[in-house]
């Protein structure tokens, strides 16, 4: 069947449409769900986007055919691949390529993308990319005459223009939706995205913005423990009216308050950047922990997780340096980040302590991997990583149970706050963002803040005090732009850029 010459219109015409029945069921069932597809309008839309797919895509492989069929064929291999890899996380996980999920992907390590690896994801590969691969290299393609390709472009041209005209009515309904039609249109879905979020990038500041010189107002020695969250969900936080007990060390002890938060972003980037600086924007400012160090206090950041701005300090330990002479079970675990760390704050010589570990417990899809054996607590537990295959009480069980294993983690960091008794101190726990555990049939987290669901933004915004101390305010509900301006209050640190009604302390 591979003897015989194909021409370029007819090949490119069939790999538009393979395209378009293997890719676009997500994509035309997010358009079936949102429009009335009974009504003359409707279905005038439905029946316009499917000919402008596919005749765009057609359109777009016959000229890079035409100018060249090796890049041409490498680029089509290209898009099935990336189609296939695409539609699986969609269908498993039903997000969205949006520019938000590129950065996710271009910003995630290697032990983070590996959890995601399954069986799944190879059939999808082998039957949507690697099948059709096969077909397009051993096609063979005709040349075509230029004058035949002018008369084609122009006809085609000519067509699109007018079915632009023709949808001049419903141009508001695809633009209001366009960011979900963009994000599940293959292959611009993860192309043009990519592309918005490089530009995005390079317009960032090189260089952070400095903030103004802060002073130290005492010399009372004084520990500021900020633990970021990793995915973790106020909801299912017993602490929050959660009906089965995740913290059940946590809501014995004395002087733990939970306050209701919201995320500002529902990735981890994004999120994290939210609790560190001291306001939400689009600049670089500089970060809570760059601030406090170029201040002369010490600073200390352990993390097992990945995803904050560039950190500017001389005491920052990632995972590999936290397991490097690290024995027993808990070092492979969050645990880690409290080896060793009542040894370093006593170590240090300065007055002011600031110490950030970021965790990265409640990440999924491999919830029932997060957490040693005796804190699975809750059973049976989803144990694979296509969520979508698990009854949502398994699910939810695996992901309580790294809550149980959070909770475990911030009891014995107070204990451990406790013990030293020379400094006066406190622990603040804040999420980077929630987590979708199959409500709506959504997984994990990812979906644009603008219309994410409230379980990827509320988060738990967790509090500790020791007997005694300071007071908080009687505040209800909180963001992560607390935490900056709560931290320079508790440690005395006076600065210009202090806000007083961002302050949880008395």
């Amino acid at each position: 069947m591979f003897k015989k010459n194909i021409k370029l219109t007819h090949f490119v015409v069939v790999a538009s449409l393979i395209n378009f029945l293997f890719f676009h069921f997500p994509f035309f069932k997010f358009v079936f769900n949102k429009l009335d597809y009974k009504s003359l309008s409707g279905l005038t839309i439905i029946v316009s986007l499917l000919i402008i797919m596919l005749v765009v895509n057609a359109f777009v492989l016959y000229l890079i055919f035409f100018l060249s069929r090796i890049v041409g064929k490498f680029l089509l291999i290209f898009f099935f691949i990336g189609n296939a890899i695409a539609i699986y996380f969609i269908n498993t996980y039903n997000v969205l390529i949006d520019i938000t999920m590129i950065g996710n992907i271009l910003n995630t390590d290697y032990g983070e993308a590996s959890s995601f690896f399954s069986f799944g994801l190879i059939l999808y590969l082998i039957l949507l990319g690697i099948i059709p691969t096969f077909f397009i290299i051993k096609a063979k393609i005709t040349k075509e005459p230029l004058k035949r390709f002018l008369i084609k472009c122009s006809v085609t041209l000519l067509f699109i223009i007018v079915m632009v005209f023709v949808n001049g009515g419903n141009w508001r309904w695809i633009d209001k939706n366009s960011t979900k039609l963009g994000a599940l249109a293959m292959p611009w879905s993860y192309m043009v995205n990519t592309s918005r979020y490089y530009i995005y990038k390079s317009k960032e500041n090189e260089k952070e913005i400095l903030l103004p010189n802060a002073t130290i107002k005492d010399t009372v020695k004084s520990i500021a423990v900020l633990v970021i969250g990793e995915s973790a969900r106020s909801e299912n936080f017993s602490l929050y009216g959660y009906e089965k007990l995740t913290t059940p060390l946590l809501s014995k002890m004395e002087n733990v308050h939970s306050f209701n938060a919201t995320a500002c972003a529902t990735y981890t980037t994004a999120g994290v950047k939210c609790i560190l600086e001291h306001k939400n924007s689009s600049d670089l400012f500089e970060i809570l922990p760059n601030y406090l160090y170029r201040n002369n206090i010490e600073v200390i950041w352990r993390t097992t997780n990945w995803g904050e701005p560039p950190v500017h300090i001389k005491n920052f330990f990632n995972k590999e340096d936290l397991r490097n002479g690290c024995e027993g079970e808990a070092c492979s675990y969050d645990e880690v980040l409290l080896k060793g760390l009542k040894e370093q704050i006593l170590a240090s010589k300065k007055d002011k302590i600031l110490v950030i570990l970021h965790t990265s417990t409640s990440h999924g899809p491999s919830y029932n991997k997060k957490y040693p054996a005796e804190f699975e607590k809750f059973k049976p537990v989803c144990t694979s990583v296509a969520l979508g295959e698990c009854t949502q009480a398994a699910l939810i069980n695996a992901y309580d149970n790294t809550i149980v294993y959070t909770d475990y983690l911030l009891a014995s960091l107070i204990d451990d706050l406790k013990q030293l008794k020379q400094y006066k101190s406190t622990m603040l726990f804040v999420s980077d963002h929630g987590e979708s555990l199959g409500e709506n049939n959504l997984y994990m987290h990812g979906i644009p803040a603008a219309f994410a669901p409230k379980e990827q933004l509320e988060i738990p915004f967790i509090v500790w005090l020791p007997d005694g101390s300071r007071k908080l305010k009687p505040l209800k509900t909180l963001t992560q732009g607390y935490v900056f301006h709560s931290v320079l209050n508790f440690l005395a640190i006076e600065s210009p850029i202090f806000n007083e009604d961002l302050n949880i302390y008395n």
